[in-house]
């Protein structure tokens, strides 16, 4: 009985359990971001110093697709201050696994760095401050079991083929800004809509989320 009430999760107020929902000061954590981005964005009209940070039911999203598909490894291309790796580092952390982020600025690679040691996730990140498409490049076949793209649009299209080799077969890739964003994401959707190795849905959460699953080995198109 003990076992049974330290396992339940207390929704309402965010307490922890042994598989891993948000604790109560990583939770404190993320509304902090999320007004600290709010405000921040609000001031600033320069792109590289706006957070531009997923929305918390992206977050939530996000967080159920890495528990959904036993996403261990999983890659995040665009970190900003860390507010959408904490949802998914979380997440990874509870099924085993972790995040390797990537982000190029040196500003939002300092916030970042400040804000995984107050999460108690560092562990369970790896951030790298570099160039995302030297990243992709270098990066083995089938490395990641989910990618979370949020970052520059129109480098979308040159990435791709890296960015569908680095996905293991069975993995998902998730796109943010596919609705707020149309416009400059109608490019880089058809390409990977086109793609017969790709099962793809847009799903209407926060600034729209595209999602592309890649062809698990022995799949094949009935049509």
């Amino acid at each position: 009985m003990a076992t049974a009430r330290r396992r339940r999760a207390v929704l309402g107020s965010q307490v922890v359990t042994p598989e891993g929902f948000l604790t109560k000061p990583l939770d404190a954590l993320l509304t902090e971001l999320e007004q600290f981005g709010k405000t921040n964005d609000g001031s600033n009209t320069e792109r590289p110093r706006r957070m531009l940070n997923i929305t918390r039911d992206t977050g939530e999203l996000l967080s159920v697709l890495v528990r959904a598909t036993r996403a261990r490894r999983v890659l995040e291309i665009g970190t900003s201050n860390g507010y959408s790796t904490l949802w998914l580092a979380s997440a990874a952390r509870a099924i085993g696994g972790a995040v390797t982020t990537v982000e190029l600025s040196d500003y939002k690679v300092g916030l970042a760095t400040a804000n995984f040691t107050r999460s108690g996730l560092a562990r369970y990140i790896s951030l790298v401050h570099e160039d995302a498409g030297r990243v992709l490049e270098r990066s083995a076949e089938g490395a990641f079991d989910l990618v979370f793209l949020d970052s520059e649009r129109p480098e979308y299209p040159g990435w791709w083929p890296d960015l569908k080799r680095v996905l293991r077969p069975g993995g998902l890739l998730v796109v943010d800004n596919a609705t707020s964003h149309q416009a400059e994401m109608a490019p880089f959707v058809a390409l990977v809509s086109a793609d017969a190795g790709f099962v793809t849905s847009l799903v209407p959460v926060g600034n729209g989320e595209f999602l592309a699953v890649k062809a698990d080995q022995g799949w094949s198109d009935p049509t």
